[in-house]
């Protein structure tokens, strides 16, 4: 009998929760495929380096089916695209320009993906994938460590509203914010799913407040 697949929305919900409440954990080590960049998230040269993501993340999972075997393989749900997010100076207004905005877009891999597998993928993909984007991603291991999050649904434009409910949170229970940057975890895919139906995580990196 085949083992079941991993499903990391059952598995992992301390690191994806879906709850509306905030939260606060410890993220652990994990590997993800990545690359980075400056720009609009609503460009084309987005949405190319998003798509280069999944062909690479999707090309790992469905190895097998190729023929290719890789040490310590199982079945399981690709997981969903993240973003790092922040600008390279402060806003000096409400309305931030977005193509200032400097990110890493990443997808997390499972424990089994090493360089080996990563750079079979990349073969595989390298007549789907234009050679300048491909040639921008990366394998990297990344701790978060202590975290704050939470769920928040509908555009990205009325995320600071649910930032500000983290904030007032995270103050309550003694913690403070480490960094201006931000981690944002899209649980609906943004180019299939409606505004008010996407769901994101909002992820913070935390610290003990010093009074």
């Amino acid at each position: 009998m085949a083992d079941p697949k991993y499903e990391w929305r059952k598995v992992e919900r301390k690191i994806y929760p879906t709850m509306k409440r905030p939260t606060i954990t410890t993220i652990p080590e994990q590997t993800f495929i990545t690359l980075s960049g400056q720009g609009n998230p609503n460009s084309p040269e987005f949405a190319a380096q998003v798509a280069a993501l999944y062909a690479v993340s999707y090309a790992i999972k469905m190895a097998p089916k190729k023929g290719l075997s890789f040490t310590g393989a199982f079945d399981y749900t690709v997981y969903p695209l993240e973003g790092r997010w922040t600008l390279p100076n402060k806003p000096t207004g409400e309305i931030i320009d977005k193509d200032q905005l400097v990110y890493q877009i990443m997808i997390k891999q499972p424990h089994f993906v090493n360089e080996q597998v990563f750079q079979t993928a990349l073969t595989l993909v390298k007549n789907k994938v234009a050679p300048e984007v491909l040639a921008q991603v990366r394998l990297v291991s990344v701790t978060e460590g202590l975290v704050g999050m939470i769920l928040h649904v509908g555009s990205f434009d009325t995320e600071p509203t649910d930032f500000e409910r983290l904030d007032y949170y995270l103050h309550a229970e003694g913690y403070q914010r480490m960094r201006p940057d931000h981690k944002e975890i899209y649980l609906s895919d943004f180019r299939r799913v409606a505004e008010a139906k996407r769901k994101t995580i909002l992820r913070v990196a935390i610290e003990r407040s010093a009074d």
